[in-house]
């Protein structure tokens, strides 16, 4: 009897989206910082621009919306351009979708990669230095997996309760910032890919798959990486206390007084976010973090909840 083959939105988009790394033009040999910063404009994203070209003189590459004030901004700043990829039906959450784009800009070129958020995103020293001589990821917060109901609501989505379960106690890592030798943060990110594809339903191109898969693929062994603790090269602030981080001298501080390279979701403090967008923001705009959504964007919202809801197709 002829099996039939597997289908459903998420593996149809699959099929464009390796064929898309390959669409890519990978950036020249050498140290890269990449991003995905479709829905954001030259304000959103400032700070992350000027920041970073004020310790980094390598390359650095963005996916933007054919937004001309925004592309000016990037060419001031030295930061290529790059187009969105364009889907033929259904498409991920952005969030998804980036890890194509992140494996067809670095390809299999040497040099070591930092593919990175865009918004919540700061630098204070150099990325890379020290150089990383392999995958480093990077602990989010204090607790395992077991203590963040948003991080086990999705690995029990993709992988199911057992996997889950497997997971439960190890480290909670942040998919926000992937540092590495280019080939392999390139590897990573098709294996994110590949991984989300488990259940054969939306929910692998859903907000919060990214961090399943990446933490699935970490401690199950499917790649390796060094797991490095916070406040380290990275600093991810976003369940930090507050009255743990102070700004001092135009740089953020950490519990133990050190000061991290790169800074992840600093804005989740506005004793944090005003300074830091004070030095960093080129004048323009302070943009909310959270801002409102129209009645379409949430009615879009809904319908994509709805969907993946339904039945997986078998």
């Amino acid at each position: 009897m002829k099996q039939g083959a597997a289908r459903s939105d998420y593996l149809d988009w699959l099929a464009q989206a390796l064929a898309a790394t390959q669409a890519f033009e990978p950036l020249p040999d050498g140290d890269a910082v990449v991003g995905y910063a479709t829905g954001y404009d030259a304000a959103d994203i400032a700070p992350l621009v000027t920041s970073l070209r004020a310790v980094f003189d390598g390359s650095v590459a963005l996916v933007v919306d054919p937004d001309a004030d925004l592309r000016a901004f990037l060419a001031r700043h030295e930061v290529i351009a790059v187009d969105a990829p364009v889907w033929r039906g259904w498409a991920p959450h952005p969030v998804m979708q980036r890890f194509v784009a992140f494996s067809g800009m670095l390809g299999e070129r040497p040099g070591a990669a930092l593919a990175c958020d865009v918004r919540d995103v700061i630098f204070q020293a150099p990325p890379f230095a020290p150089a990383p001589q392999g995958l480093e990821a990077f602990v989010e917060a204090d607790g395992p997996l077991a203590d963040h109901a948003f991080n086990m609501k999705y690995l029990r989505a993709l992988f199911g309760q057992g996997q889950a379960d497997q997971l439960a106690d190890k480290a909670c890592l942040c998919v926000g910032t992937l540092v590495g030798p280019r080939a392999e943060v390139s590897r990573l990110s098709r294996l994110i890919l590949a991984l989300a594809s488990a259940p054969r339903s939306e929910i692998g191109g859903a907000f919060g798959a990214d961090q399943a898969a990446f933490n699935l693929a970490i401690h199950q062994g499917l790649i390796g990486a060094t797991v490095r603790e916070n406040y380290g090269r990275v600093a991810t602030l976003g369940l930090t206390p507050g009255e743990r981080l102070r700004f001092e001298d135009g740089r953020v501080v950490n519990p133990d007084g050190g000061i991290s390279p790169i800074v992840h979701q600093h804005d989740r403090h506005p004793h944090l976010d005003a300074p830091v967008h004070a030095r960093w923001g080129a004048g323009l705009e302070h943009r909310k973090r959270v801002r409102p959504k129209s009645a379409g964007q949430k009615l879009d919202k809904l319908k994509a909840s709805l969907r993946r809801r339904m039945p997986e197709l078998r």
